[in-house]
């Protein structure tokens, strides 16, 4: 079946965590230190850091994503018996430069070449996100780097999603939003976005308001989208 493209997209928004950047680098590269327990020591860690992010901004409690990055460490090391200060500090040096995933370059450089804009909008704090970007060698790519900073609450905040049309000057519609995390993919498409969900893992649908546009397996497949 030919694949339905998306007309009039002018840019291409990105998640960062989890579609760009690989949130079990870390763990993953001192693996033969944490023991066999490196992955559930890294799955709980990102389940907690976005659970924090969600009761903070439920709350209106803002403290950028590198403290609660820090503090999900904490509580993940504490579950399995690794509370060091060493390992911590280690970990949180780690997560500054995640590896992109291996598709990342070059699908961004794909679409640099057709001219179209292109932006990350993260609940990344400024500092977390220069570094992973710099470290990704695709810093001359992107033309936004948009943290949560600017509003002082977290995705999905409608509040969030707005600072890229009016950051770019680009109207949402004209705005292809990406990301690997299926909750942002709903809430994106709800604001207003098109939206393909890249989703790695084949999650199942969810149940919310903003159905994404597609769903893609990795970003290689986004050329096939468009017009």
């Amino acid at each position: 079946m030919e694949t339905a493209k998306l007309s009039g997209i002018r840019a291409f928004v990105f998640d960062a965590y989890g579609t760009l950047f690989d949130v079990n680098s870390a763990a993953e590269s001192i693996q033969d230190e944490l023991g066999p327990q490196w992955s559930s020591i890294a799955d709980q860690w990102r389940s907690k850091q976005l659970q924090y992010t969600w009761l903070r901004g439920l709350s209106g409690n803002y403290v950028d994503l590198w403290q609660v990055t820090g503090d999900a460490l904490t509580f993940a090391l504490r579950a399995h018996n690794l509370a060091t200060p060493d390992i911590h500090a280690r970990l949180m040096n780690l997560y500054l430069t995640l590896k992109p995933y291996p598709e990342v370059v070059p699908t961004l450089s794909g679409l640099k070449q057709r001219g179209l804009a292109l932006a990350i909008l993260s609940n990344g704090s400024p500092r977390m996100l220069s570094a992973a970007v710099n470290g990704a060698g695709i810093a001359t790519m992107i033309d936004e780097v948009i943290s949560v900073d600017r509003v002082r609450t977290f995705k999905p905040h409608p509040s969030v999603y707005q600072l890229a049309p009016q950051l770019l000057g680009i109207n949402a519609n004209e705005i292809c939003f990406i990301s690997s995390n299926a909750w942002d993919a709903y809430s994106a498409k709800a604001y207003g976005f098109r939206v393909l969900w890249c989703n790695r893992s084949k999650q199942p649908a969810e149940c919310l308001p903003g159905t994404p546009d597609a769903e893609i397996g990795s970003l290689t497949e986004i050329a096939d989208y468009l017009a």
